[in-house]
């Protein structure tokens, strides 16, 4: 069943000067759709969001808007609202006057802004503390009311720039929440701007992982997470052990690889066109170490251990090569690998990505 796309980006570019932020980007958002632009620093990300936003005009290419093409048109006359990293709540006004201002501006009558003032103050839990300033709240609760304010006047889309970067990591974790739940409970497209992988995949529906001004792969977050299109997402999406290799035949979908780990290893492959130098990308969880080791079975030697609370990370060697693996701390006295002990580790063929160069 075909959806309804929220916005398209059609073979859109920016240009400053020489430097090129972003290079043909081509990808739809759908309808009621929590998306995330995910990536490092400079990949883009962030320009794409001020065109959608109306602050920035793209050098080539289109942008549309429930079918519109808005890439001229001015800021204000699009149904698309921004959460900003610093909340830009206004210091002056009380937490009813910040969400009242917008809708003050679009014209609504004074008992229908007093309405909806009331009912987003309630969907964000903020009631009793109407009458306060943005100064007398926590960081917390000023994102809420940046929330309310930019979800009172019904956009079509709404953008969230890193809005929960300011945050500690507890509210970071309450804050992810309170957004998927608010999405689900509007139904308004969301989308989501952050370096943050962990954000991504907690709460997106889809996520465009950007890269170098380019989309580098787009899918859900188990898509991109088990089936990295590139050795770019691989790397940026979790961590993962990465050992050249050889391909030394391809079949189909499949592809048997010689890395210096001394087996050959047949698996799923991404992107390539025949035999020749290649990446292998296997997960630390993927791989089992003791009685857990299954499928391709090596020996090692445990090099450094790190205790991460629900999991001990491990750095094994083997022969010139080193594993890093995770191993779960299911009991509160299992026993741990001590460093310079000898060890077999293994994973399963299928666990394991070839990637192009």
């Amino acid at each position: 069943m075909s959806r309804s796309s929220a916005i398209e980006v059609v073979n859109v570019s920016k240009n400053f000067g020489d430097y090129t932020a972003l290079d043909h980007v081509d990808f739809k958002i759908f309808q009621n759709e929590f998306f995330t632009l995910l990536g490092p620093s400079g990949c883009g990300k962030t320009t794409l969001l001020r065109m959608i936003a109306g602050f920035e005009t793209p050098s080539s290419g289109t942008l549309l808007l429930n079918g519109q093409e808005i890439a001229q048109m001015p800021a204000h006359k699009r149904r698309v609202n921004t959460v900003f990293q610093n909340y830009a709540l206004f210091p002056h006004m009380t937490l009813s006057q910040n969400i009242a201002f917008g809708l003050k501006n679009l014209g609504w009558d004074k008992a229908r802004i007093t309405a909806r003032v009331g009912q987003m103050l309630e969907m964000v839990h903020m009631e009793q503390f109407a009458q306060r300033k943005p100064d007398q709240l926590s960081g917390g609760q000023r994102q809420r009311i940046a929330l309310a304010r930019a979800l009172a006047a019904e956009p079509e889309v709404l953008l969230l720039d890193e809005p929960l970067s300011a945050l500690d990591l507890k509210l970071r974790q309450a804050m992810r929440d309170e957004l998927r739940a608010l999405q689900r409970d509007t139904g308004i497209t969301f989308v989501f701007v952050t370096h943050d992988q962990e954000e991504a995949l907690d709460m997106s529906d889809r996520i465009a992982v950007m890269g170098k001004g380019r989309v580098q792969q787009i899918g859900s977050p188990k898509e991109i997470y088990e089936d990295p299109t590139n050795r770019f997402v691989a790397d940026f999406i979790g961590d993962t052990n990465f050992l050249e290799g050889e391909v030394i035949l391809l079949d189909g979908a499949k592809a048997t690889i010689r890395t210096a780990l001394g087996a050959e290893i047949t698996t799923t492959h991404q992107g390539l066109t025949g035999p020749g130098p290649a990446t292998m990308s296997i997960r630390p969880e993927k791989i089992g170490v003791g009685d857990q080791a299954e499928g391709v079975v090596l020996t090692g030697t445990v090099r450094a251990r790190n205790y991460m609370g629900g999991f001990t990370h491990y750095t094994v060697q083997i022969g010139e090569q080193t594993l890093r693996l995770s191993r779960r701390n299911a009991h509160s006295h299992q026993d741990s690998l001590e460093i310079g002990a000898a060890v077999q580790v293994g994973f399963r063929e299928s666990d394991a990505r070839v990637l192009g160069q």
